[in-house]
């Protein structure tokens, strides 16, 4: 009977578990790493950016966004939508290509990989006849035409992929029709642009890099016109009016040149070089539109002059009289321009920039083209992010004075909308309000609204104005020089660059329910804020700390503290610091807590630990935590981007000095070598005789490095000096295992301004196995964690259970242990279990509830160095499910993992990006999204039906142009049309149901087909399976069917 109790027992626990914890990857937020590829569907209003890691990223509007990934490891060269439809390609750097479709499911939209193609050429061609290195996304939405680095132009059918050989343009075709005089006819070089005439889908025009030019009739496979350059070509653009075609090359020219049907034109109508006669770089894009407000918009990328200007990345922009070289700071991956009105004839509106670092995009309609701020894709890493830390569940006025001190900062913004607008966001709004807050190495401090899909820049906050820098306050990057030629103008906001390492922000600690704000930095800076809805000029009160107290014989190597103004400051709206704690050595510091209900703010370096009030702003103790033996804290830890020049001296003199002790070493090295190696042996020996599920805690030496370094701050009231009487507390564990204890007395509220603060050392625990402490967490007589400060004040936390015993959870690297408050004895202890080295990494406390029911559980959630999640159950810290989430070499992702309240969490996938995890079933914030099929490839319906019959065996490349103007059908019955008409089994089993054996058809096309958007069921055995109107067989007979059948 006890069996099935048990069993009972654990099904029930097992379904506890799938109610409460289920772990997603949900959502990418931040900018694709390493973009090599920009592709935009004017129909459909979507953008695609792939990369060089073979991702494929959709954004519509705010909260629409698709993610793929090719099976290959290569790069995307070129994304290609088909127009109006819901398909497109990708072009990889390992010549195949990829069709990808949006396709409707449970009323969402998902995009998926639907075939794949590589160019095959003849038997013994080398590699370069079918290196893919133009694509053009024909009108008709049925073909791909295809340049090649040999020269030759394929034509491939689409979405089947397959190559109609009858159609394609070889390269001996072309030669032969070029004019004998013309001097690189015998070496055409690759296709480097395909370009669709505008007016006329049969006619193409082929750019080769040698400079010709050729007008290609694709229904009379022959040239119409040769347009004879000699420079090497970049790119082409063909105007509207299907006259003029504009082309750019290598020397930083452009030229006109006109559609007249002579053949052939061996001089331009126009050549011009728009930055003068020394030698320029090549113009890579050009295109031009007209405007209705004079003339035309002329937008090109590159030109710049090459001896002073090389390294520039700039896009110009010429309109009437006003002529810009918009600069960005990362190399320009490829641009497009965004018009209005219908079918996006109109007015150019914006111009949409995708360089190696952010997306830009420019208000082309307001004076002085300013830019749109971007809901998505900005730039997280605009300056490398140092730490992060995440609020949940903000109030709404905390909420609304951020945004409103953040709405001052972007008036330098348009005011037009966001101009890309694809798709539906069909997630629920949140049901929270979230904000992630990430530190920075500029020593800046961002606030992103975190609670959906789209991370949103809400607000700035600087530190360096504080402290004395190198750089100048009043620069402004968006000014040029009046008068400077090119006309240069800063645009987008990465910024690589710190003016002083020193200013990194390490550390971040928020109260959501007072406002203040705590920020400690590189060189032992800690800065005490407030929010402030209106600008304030103040002084910042600094109160330098000794952690080392005097001690003799110790000298700080590392670098200098930063100098703090001692003038009056101007702050601008938003949060303004009015204290400053400065540790001295000026160490990293590695932890901070803010309790604002006691107005005490606790700190930790490398050296020790301190308290500071920063009510009457002075402190309150320091205990040194600094061990004698341990000199790498004395030297300080080396920053990771110091200034330029002071990182070359170092680097050079680290080289002299590593030469001459390279061989004054050798011999001892060896000998350190060996001890090693021969205690590995001893450790594996010792480690066989465990048992195999747990291994061995084996205890550290004091005197390994950084035993005195500050792992977590932890403020409690509990019972600390009796069971009776609780007290405030403040609880400091170390790298050396060694846990600290104060007894904290706080003066009354009415006293609070008058009376000290005093603080006196209660108790001290080692740990045997000196493991770092990575966390602590008092639970209360319930076995709760104890609330956030104010958080009962606000009536959104009950009151902690005083009545029963405390507990202190001090969590290390090897293992979890429990200990009885106040006696401090040990209640129970959970060793991580694994036989690989797994040690703790990362650690917080979550609540977690079901989708049905309101109540919430605590839980801790625990990132190891393997990359796994686990979840252990408070107060009797069992492991109750573990997941696999990061890979274990990604010692940056786990590094940058933090959770929030209510199991979710976010860790960088890249500099730029975060990944967004949830381990709870009740709050999942993943994309939710659906894109229809345009207007313009909707089936028609059968009240107008439009026939446009035509004779048998009319050829099929004819057949793809005369679609052009027909009712396109849905993306799902395209997909299963061609999926078809590649399948010869299939095409015999519809030559036999034309010849009457329709059921067998069916029976067998259902059966491999089940998941065809078309086939139809009305609960019982009758399906509907539409053929589309005009659906070609090839087959021997080339029979045609001229209209819909249904079977």
């Amino acid at each position: 009977m006890k069996r099935f109790r048990r069993h009972g027992h654990e099904s029930q626990r097992d379904k506890h578990k799938q109610d409460l914890y289920q772990f997603n990857k949900t959502v990418e937020h931040g900018f694709p790493h390493q973009p090599s590829a920009l592709g935009f569907s004017p129909s459909l209003d979507l953008l695609a950016i792939g990369t060089r890691s073979g991702a494929i990223k959709l954004y519509g509007a705010p909260g629409v966004e698709f993610m793929g990934l090719h099976d290959e490891n290569a790069a995307v060269t070129q994304v290609h939508f088909l127009p109006n439809q819901l398909e497109f390609v990708t072009l990889l750097d390992d010549n195949s290509l990829h069709m990808w479709t949006l396709r409707g499911h449970n009323s969402m939209s998902e995009l998926l990989e639907i075939g794949r193609f590589t160019l095959s050429g003849p038997p013994g061609a080398p590699p370069s006849v079918t290196r893919v290195t133009a694509v053009l996304a024909h009108s008709s939405g049925e073909l791909l035409l295809l340049g090649t680095e040999g020269g030759h132009v394929f034509v491939v059918e689409v979405p089947g992929f397959r190559e109609l050989e009858e159609n394609n343009i070889s390269v001996e075709d072309v030669q032969n029709r070029v004019p004998e005089d013309y001097a690189g006819r015998r070496n055409l070089e690759c296709v480097e642009a395909l370009h669709e005439n505008p007016l006329n889908p049969r006619q193409v025009l082929i750019g080769y890099s040698r400079g010709l030019m050729v007008l290609w009739d694709l229904d009379r496979q022959r040239p119409v016109q040769h347009f004879l350059s000699t420079q090497q070509l970049e790119s082409v653009w063909w105007m509207e009016d299907g006259v003029n075609i504009l082309s750019s090359h290598s020397d930083g020219s452009y030229c006109q040149w006109t559609v007249t049907g002579e053949d052939p034109q061996t001089e331009p109508e126009k050549q011009e070089i728009p930055y003068g006669t020394f030698p320029c770089k090549a113009i890579s894009k050009i295109i031009q539109l007209p405007s209705k407000q004079g003339p035309p918009f002329l937008i090109f990328s590159g030109g710049m002059p090459r001896a002073s200007y090389g390294d520039r990345h700039c896009i110009s922009v010429i309109h009437s009289k006003t002529h810009e070289a918009l600069d960005f700071t990362s190399r320009i991956i490829d641009f497009f321009v965004i018009r209005e009105g219908e079918n996006h004839r109109g007015e150019p509106s914006a111009l949409v920039v995708l360089v190696e670092e952010e997306l830009v995009v420019v208000d082309l309609q307001t004076e002085g083209w300013p830019v749109i701020q971007t809901p998505y894709l900005v730039p997280l890493h605009c300056s490398a992010i140092t730490c992060s830390h995440h609020v949940s569940s903000i109030p709404l006025k905390l909420w609304e004075r951020v945004h409103a001190a953040g709405a001052q900062q972007n008036t330098h913004y348009s005011k037009k909308p966001w101009p890309i607008n694809g798709g539906q966001n069909l997630a629920p709004d949140p049901p929270q309000r979230d904000l992630l807050l990430t530190g920075h190495e500029d020593g800046t401090v961002r606030f992103w609204d975190a609670s959906g899909v789209c991370l949103y820049p809400m607000y700035k906050l600087s530190t360096a104005g504080a402290f004395h820098t190198d750089a100048d306050p009043n620069d402004n990057m968006n000014q040029g020089s009046e008068g400077e030629w090119p006309p240069f103008r800063k645009v987008g906001c990465f910024d690589p660059y710190s003016d002083d390492p020193r200013l990194g922000i390490q550390k971040i600690h928020l109260c959501k329910y007072s406002g203040y704000l705590t920020v400690a930095g590189t060189a032992g800076q800690i800065l005490v804020m407030e929010l402030n809805d209106e600008a304030a000029e103040q002084m910042v009160e600094a109160t330098v700390v000794d952690l080392l107290q005097g001690q003799e014989g110790f000298r700080w190597k590392g670098q200098a503290r930063l100098d703090v103004r001692e003038e009056p400051v101007l702050f601008p709206p938003g949060f303004q610091p009015f204290a400053l704690v400065q540790c001295q050595p000026p160490a990293v510091v590695t932890a901070i807590s803010l309790h604002s209900e006691w107005k005490l703010v606790a700190f930790g370096t490398s050296h020790g630990f301190g308290l500071y009030d920063y009510h009457q702003r002075n402190n309150v103790f320091v205990k040194c935590t600094l061990n004698p033996s341990d000199q790498m804290a004395l030297e300080g830890p080396l920053s990771r981007v110091k200034s330029i020049k002071k990182s070359l001296r170092q680097s050079f003199r680290r080289i002299r000095r590593s030469r001459v002790s390279m061989r004054k070493h050798h011999t001892n090295n060896a000998a350190k070598l060996q001890e090693i190696n021969a205690r590995l042996e001893a450790e594996a020996l010792q480690e066989m005789e465990l048992a195999p599920v747990q291994r061995k805690i084996e205890a550290r030496s004091s005197d390994d490095s950084f035993t005195g370094l500050v792992r977590t701050l932890y403020f409690a009231d509990t019972f600390v000096s009796d069971s009776s009487h609780s007290t405030p507390s403040l609880w400091a564990g170390t790298n050396g295992g060694a846990v600290f204890a104060y007894v904290i007395r706080v003066p009354s509220l009415e006293r609070r301004a008058e009376d000290p603060v005093v603080a006196h050392a209660a108790k001290e625990i080692q740990l045997m196995h000196r493991a770092p402490v990575i966390g602590l967490v008092v639970l209360d007589g319930k076995g709760s964690p104890l609330p956030e400060p104010l958080e009962v004040a606000h009536d959104l936390a009950r009151s902690p259970e005083m009545h029963g015993s405390h507990h202190l959870l001090v969590v290390s690297e090897e293992q979890f242990k429990l200990f009885t408050l106040p006696k401090v004895s040990s209640k129970s202890k959970l060793k991580l279990t694994a036989v690989d080295g797994s040690r703790v990494r990362r650690v917080g406390v979550a609540w977690f509830g079901s989708r049905t029911d309101e109540q919430l559980e605590s839980s801790l959630v625990v990132l190891t160095n393997q990359g796994e999640l686990h979840v252990i159950s408070l107060p009797s810290i069992k492991m109750l499910v573990h997941y696999p989430c990061i890979r274990r070499e990604d010692v940056s992702g786990i590094a940058s993992c933090v959770f929030t309240k209510y199991g979710q969490g976010f860790y960088l996938i890249s500099p730029s990006e975060f990944e967004r995890f949830s381990l709870s079933t009740r709050l999942v914030v993943e994309p939710r999204c659906l894109v229809e099929a345009p207007l313009q490839m909707r089936p028609k319906t059968p009240s107008s039906p439009v026939h446009k019959d035509q004779p048998d065996g009319v050829p099929t490349e004819h057949r793809n142009f005369k679609r052009e103007s027909d009712g396109y059908e849905n993306s799902a019955r395209q997909v299963m049309e061609h999926a078809l008409l590649n399948d010869e089994s299939v095409l015999q089993e519809i030559q036999k149901s034309l010849e009457g054996d329709q059921t067998t058809f069916l029976e067998n096309n259902l059966k491999t087909k089940p998941k065809a958007g078309n086939i139809l069921s009305n609960g019982g055995n009758y399906f509907l399976f539409p053929v589309p109107e005009r659906f070609w067989i090839r087959s021997s007979l080339q029979t045609c069917l001229r209209s819909e059948h249904y079977c």
